[in-house]
């Protein structure tokens, strides 16, 4: 199931990583390295799942989410968070601010195809 995958994550090598995995599965990526980019990319051209880092420099990927959840065209769409942050409680503030899901970072690019299919599927990881 190809799919467009916006992914929002302000470092580079981060970034590249997860598009590079994804872009082998026929994935159509878009890239975004701010929250305020990803509202634009998302509202210009409506993904089907936003693959969300909560560490951004001005708006955090927590504000961005709240924000397009609160979007009438945007708040189906799933946002997986995609963070570094693993804190007893962070899963729990992604999941409040309406990410759908919760990936741990580093990346583990074996099981990334699979757990983007099952979140494209509502199925969750």
């Amino acid at each position: 199931m190809a799919a467009k995958i916006l992914v929002v994550e302000d470092n580079d090598d981060n970034r590249a990583l997860v598009v590079k995995v994804l872009s082998r599965q026929g994935h159509q990526l878009m890239e975004a390295v701010s929250g305020e980019q990803a509202l634009e990319l998302a509202e210009a051209d409506p993904p089907d799942l936003i693959l969300m880092d909560l560490d951004l420099s001005g708006m955090s990927g927590l504000d961005a989410t709240r924000r397009l959840k609160g979007h009438p065209r945007l708040s189906r769409v799933p946002v997986v968070a995609l963070t570094a942050y693993a804190m007893v409680g962070d899963r729990e503030k992604a999941l409040e601010a309406g990410c759908d899901g919760y990936l741990a970072k580093p990346v583990d690019v074996r099981r990334l195809p699979d757990q983007v299919l099952a979140y494209l599927e509502g199925r969750g990881a």
